[in-house]
């Protein structure tokens, strides 16, 4: 099911990397990923049974499986409910871990008070548009207004140009305007240094442009980085879409059982059956 992509058009099909046998740590974005992208994101979510196959792997994995996202964590919450896993918000602006400890980047008052209303005046001036306000962070959403792609982003380069402690994060028909230094590859290698992630393979699975640089993260600490959809990439494999990836937690649980079946057989326990 996976392929690589050394090439963007490459017909190849890798053996899928072997699982069994390590411990691994899951990643997973969620739109584009866990959920099928839709106009509207507030109308976005995941299936019962893809929630029910996740909380099947973090007992798996004694808790190494997180989402990072460009959502806000309260967001993530109520995607994810009724499980309650580690996250990284907005690309890592704010984190929550295993413990449940939360740590959230704040923008002080005179930044984000006039930036704030600058875009509120500018986006309102383009029907379609979305403004989404995350806190610590601003998403200028035109997936519905793709003739105003120009005007968005040259707003967006704007904002950080007036506030130099900002950073645009572009992705699929958005442009995020976030503090310096919060990305998805920072949140994963933070994750990779606390319990129950500590001493595990990394393995994340993302679709965007904001998922890059957690790709390259996790390539750099030898994992397992998949590209969900079609686009160059520096993920090490790719699936074709969303239903591809319920059909490789699927396998992959499928695999876990199989393990468990067989420790059982050999009166084996503990470490030997989990990922």
């Amino acid at each position: 099911m996976l392929t690589t992509v050394t090439q963007d058009n490459t017909a190849e099909t890798p053996p899928l990397p072997a699982l069994e046998g390590g411990r691994y740590a899951f990643f997973f974005d969620v739109d584009g990923t866990l959920a099928e992208l839709i106009p509207e994101p507030d109308d976005v979510t995941i299936p019962s049974h893809v929630l029910d196959n996740m909380q099947t792997l973090s007992t798996a994995c004694e808790g190494a499986v997180a989402l990072v996202s460009g959502r806000s964590i309260e967001q993530l919450d109520q995607l994810a409910s009724p499980l309650s896993l580690p996250m990284a918000g907005v690309h890592g602006a704010e984190m929550r871990d295993a413990q449940g400890h939360l740590q959230r980047t704040t923008l002080p008052d005179e930044i984000a008070t006039p930036l704030l209303a600058m875009l509120e005046k500018e986006m309102t001036a383009m029907p379609g548009t979305l403004l989404e306000a995350k806190g610590m962070a601003f998403a200028l959403h035109y997936r519905q207004a793709m003739t105003y792609q120009p005007q968005v982003l040259a707003l967006a380069e704007s904002a950080i140009a007036q506030f130099p402690q900002l950073t645009l994060q572009p992705g699929k028909c958005v442009v995020e305007i976030k503090p310096l230094g919060a990305d998805k590859g920072a949140a994963i290698k933070t994750f990779m240094q606390q319990p129950p992630f500590i001493g595990r393979t990394p393995v994340f699975i993302g679709d965007d442009l904001t998922d890059e640089k957690g790709f390259q993260a996790v390539n750099a600490m030898k994992g397992i980085s998949v590209k969900v959809g079609a686009g160059k990439s520096h993920a090490r494999y790719r699936l074709k879409q969303v239903a591809d990836v319920y059909a490789w937690l699927d396998e992959m649980l499928l695999l876990l059982t199989q393990n468990i079946e067989q420790s059982t057989k050999k009166n084996t326990v503990g470490k030997g059956s989990r990922l």
